[in-house]
């Protein structure tokens, strides 16, 4: 019934309204002269279907200049990627790993994959990235590696992490999944890590549907990954064809880089300049990080969903009403320990950050960012849009 007393014009879609992108959300990978032209050069080659082709060494040289790292090594996937660098790490069964109690849920179940155990830690509350102080709580004798991921626009603070692991004698496998292009305290993304990991899944920012890679500038770990991958043939291989298309998105990189950076600056000023709806604010872009020697990668952009634990706003719902518009954010990971039975991991402490952000968190996925400025418009717009009917949003939630 309420819904009757707003003109259809001005409701939002997922109550009879006009999505704002009746096309919906811009796809993934974009269609791409260059990796069009190494797919035709593939079929008058045959290079797509070799074990052994020119590709997969060029992509490996391609990454140790990108990252000034002696050590590339190829993969089937970011999971893999995590798995082998924990091994190459020599983490063994019986062993604790320290992992953000937020994080990917393949980064735990890597480790319970080596019987070591998962210690979840807590994150920080201003920007979702893992707490090294809490680390720091939580590292004891039974420690063999620490997992560092840099997540959905955030960055953590690897020169303090560093700091810590080094004076506990303790190795970081620094993921970097989410953080093609960044800038991490000076480096580039993996290269505060032991190891560093990458992936090039379909939604990544550098993407040949799968795949990933492990960056290492130590040699003890580059020769344990390769005893354990290498076993007459790889384990876990990057195909030809996969490593071809990833080498002119590689050359690309940086300037697509600048134009999401300065796409995710602009939507975050515009969404702070716009007024205030009558139900307050719902939705809030986390700030970037403030070092000067950091530019963060926006894969995924963080929002907090203010409200989420009112009945009168759920974050699910909210999530539902954009996608209606046509606008892709969705719900981000869920917390490891609120989807993992409490054997499978031990808690080093409480986790109320963790807890909470399992419930506000909301992420934008970055294609829209390499658009244009009506682009970004249309996010505002659908922002002020799911703000004014939230309440209606929720009554008409069956």
């Amino acid at each position: 019934m309420a819904a009757m007393s707003v003109p259809a014009s001005e409701l939002p879609a997922i109550l009879g309204g006009t999505p704002l992108r009746s096309t919906g959300p811009p796809p993934w990978p974009v269609d791409d002269p260059a990796v069009r032209d190494v797919f035709h050069r593939m079929a008058d080659d045959g290079s797509w279907g070799r074990y052994h082709g020119p590709h997969c060494e060029r992509l490996r040289e391609a990454l140790r200049e990108y990252h000034n790292c002696p050590h590339a090594l190829l993969c089937s996937s970011g999971t893999a990627a995590v798995e082998l660098a924990l091994r190459g790490l020599n983490v063994r069964p019986g062993d604790e790993v320290i992992l953000a109690a937020y994080d990917f849920k393949a980064n735990l179940t890597d480790v319970l994959a080596l019987d070591a155990t998962p210690v979840l830690v807590d994150i920080r509350p201003d920007d979702w990235q893992l707490d090294v102080e809490q680390v720091r709580n939580a590292i004891n004798s039974h420690t063999a590696a620490i997992i560092a991921s840099h997540l959905h626009g955030g960055i953590v603070d690897m020169p303090r992490l560093r700091e810590v692991a080094d004076e506990r004698g303790v190795p970081i496998v620094e993921d970097a999944c989410q953080a093609h292009g960044a800038t991490i305290f000076g480096r580039p993304p993996g290269m505060w890590g032991d190891a560093g990991v990458l992936s090039f899944g379909g939604s990544k920012l550098l993407t040949a549907g799968r795949g990933g890679a492990i960056l290492t500038r130590r040699d003890d770990v580059a020769q344990r990954i390769k005893l354990h991958a290498l076993r007459g043939n790889d384990a876990s291989p990057l195909s030809e064809m996969q490593a071809a298309v990833l080498l002119p998105q590689l050359q690309q990189l940086p300037e697509r880089h600048q134009r999401r950076s300065h796409s995710a600056a602009r939507l975050r000023q515009w969404l702070a300049e716009r007024k205030q709806s009558p139900g307050g604010i719902l939705l809030q872009i986390l700030e970037p990080p403030l070092a000067d020697d950091c530019d963060p990668a926006y894969y995924k952009l963080a929002i907090r969903c203010n409200g989420a634990d009112n009945d009168a706003v759920r974050r699910d719902r909210i999530s539902e009403a954009f996608r209606a518009e046509g606008i892709a954010i969705d719900p981000g990971f869920r917390a490891l320990h609120c989807i993992h039975g409490r054997s499978r991991f031990r808690a080093a402490g409480k986790l109320p950050v963790a807890a909470d952000v399992d419930k506000q968190v909301l992420v934008l996925h970055h294609p829209v960012l390499l658009g244009n400025q009506a682009d970004l418009r249309q996010i505002v717009a659908a922002v002020d849009k799911i703000e004014r009917h939230a309440t209606m949003l929720m009554a008409n939630d069956d």
